[in-house]
């Protein structure tokens, strides 16, 4: 098995294609992510990968997670690079929509002005916050990249597989 040229299979054929002006591109993947809630994140330590079906909510530009706990947790102690995927279920190849993500994780610290920000953002209030045993984890996820799916962008004259890297 070649994995060299099967990694690199979307970056070649990406060459060659038809990209939309970047901010064009970022207003269609906030309207893509506008239009969900809930995302697939993957976290990875050394021995184990863990991929939750998780609600986010996307606040300038970042995606945030409330989460009691989990397993994501040993990941994200060893290993602050995630993968996040939104998607649309599967209707053949002239109806895919998705999006997958590259981002860092940091955990925000509880009841900071940025926790109580998403807090508010959610409508959870600081009361009933400060009721729980211990206060929820609130995840951040930076994005790195993404790759937006779309079979609707060839219609467009665009690739279908877009791509964009944050710095």
């Amino acid at each position: 098995m070649d994995y060299e040229s099967a990694a690199n299979h979307w970056l070649e054929k990406d060459k060659d294609s038809v990209h939309m002006e970047e901010a064009a591109l970022k207003i269609r993947i906030e309207s893509f992510i506008a239009g969900h809630n809930t995302c697939a994140l993957a976290t990875a330590s050394a021995d184990m990968v863990r991929n939750t079906p998780i609600e986010y909510n996307y606040v300038d530009g970042n995606f945030y997670f409330f989460s009691e706990g989990g397993l994501k947790f040993k990941g994200l102690k060893e290993n602050k690079n995630v993968g996040l995927a939104i998607y649309e279920p599967y209707g053949g190849f002239v109806s895919l929509k998705s999006l997958q993500v590259q981002g860092v994780a940091e955990i925000i610290e509880p009841f900071s002005e940025e926790y109580l920000k998403i807090m508010e953002h959610k409508k959870i209030p600081v009361e009933a916050m400060k009721k729980l045993p211990q206060p929820m984890n609130l995840i951040k996820v930076v994005a790195v990249s993404m790759d937006y799916l779309d079979s609707d962008l060839k219609k467009e004259g665009f690739a279908s597989r877009q791509h964009i890297e944050f710095h």
